[in-house]
């Protein structure tokens, strides 16, 4: 039973400070030395470039991916990876579409840097080593461990910019818990079929624009952000509402590309036939955007790009969504 641990930088890697914040990074060594009981579990540790999660691209994240999938082909029970938090809920969302193996891939990070009186990463740590070499989380795909609740990568997000307690599943609420020790799985949801891999140079060729709706929204903005785009996705208002000026414009652009209606509100999905007025879900839906159903914006701009740099189609596009949201 052997975990691999691929440690990259964030809050969770830091100690030291210099007159502009904590900047230094601790080794994947230093990092589980510090860790009670995690000795008891056998570590292959891999120190990845350290960067912060917000500088961090899809191609290192599919690098790290394809890592992680050698190392348990090779016979390790499972991998964890310690990131920052700010992208957390995208990295893991973009591991879980492409990560085809039984074997957990657990993602974790922390909210308290190690100079603080508190700090939270050994205890994520610790249980996300737990979640990778148990057997109840095989079959679940990408998971994330924190504040000992684990979570399906597919329906968490960051829901608080401090908090220890800041990532939740706000559609599912979490998978489960670890408990003195054990982890406890208490629901697992099917698991989708991975997306096939994607040509890197197309990958970094494809381009996905995001743009959340807000009150007295100008229009014209929308239709230069999605100049020179592969894709949109819309972050509407409640169950996907735009202003009326926005619907002809969107249906315009849903012409040429696909463009994905989503909700910001955080929680909850976009509806598809229950408002009928020009803006609404229904109206856009027939001007030909694709419903994102649950998936929030930031993991439906991850699927999007995913899907335009494999080259889906239209349909498979729609399908995607339908599968997936």
């Amino acid at each position: 039973m052997t975990v691999a641990l691929f440690t990259l930088g964030g809050t969770i890697a830091m100690a030291g400070t210099s007159g502009q914040g904590v900047v230094n990074r601790l080794t994947g060594a230093e990092l589980t030395a510090a860790v009670p009981g995690l000795a008891d579990i056998p570590l292959d540790v891999h120190d990845v470039r350290a960067v912060p999660s917000a500088a961090l691209a899809y191609r290192q994240v599919l690098d790290l991916v394809d890592a992680a999938g050698a190392a348990v082909a090779a016979g390790a029970t499972g991998a964890v990876v310690t990131q920052g938090t700010d992208s957390l809920e995208e990295t893991a969302f973009l591991a879980d579409l492409v990560w085809p193996h039984p074997a957990p891939l657990v993602v974790t990070g922390a909210m308290r840097n190690p100079t603080l009186a508190g700090p939270d990463g050994p205890a994520n740590l610790l249980a996300a080593a737990r979640v990778a070499a148990a057997p109840a989380a095989r079959d679940l795909g990408v998971l994330v461990a924190f504040n000992d609740e684990i979570h399906a990568a597919r329906f968490v997000r960051k829901t608080h910019s401090t908090s220890t307690a800041t990532f939740a599943s706000p559609d599912a609420g979490a998978l489960g818990h670890v408990i003195e020790g054990e982890v406890r799985l208490l629901t697992r949801p099917s698991r989708r079929a991975p997306l096939p891999p994607v040509d890197a140079d197309r990958l970094a060729a494809t381009r996905v624009a995001l743009h959340t709706v807000t009150l007295d929204d100008d229009v014209a903005l929308l239709d230069a952000l999605a100049r020179d785009v592969d894709g949109l996705v819309v972050a509407g208002f409640g169950v996907g509402h735009v202003p009326p000026a926005f619907a002809p414009v969107l249906g315009a652009l849903a012409e040429r590309m696909p463009v994905v209606l989503t909700s910001r509100t955080g929680a909850g999905s976009v509806l598809r036939h229950t408002y009928g007025a020009v803006g609404s879900e229904t109206d856009l839906l027939r001007r030909g955007l694709v419903c994102g159903g649950l998936l929030d914006p930031y993991k439906a701009k991850v699927l999007l790009r995913l899907l335009l740099a494999g080259g889906a189609d239209r349909a498979e596009v729609h399908a995607a969504f339908h599968r997936y949201g």
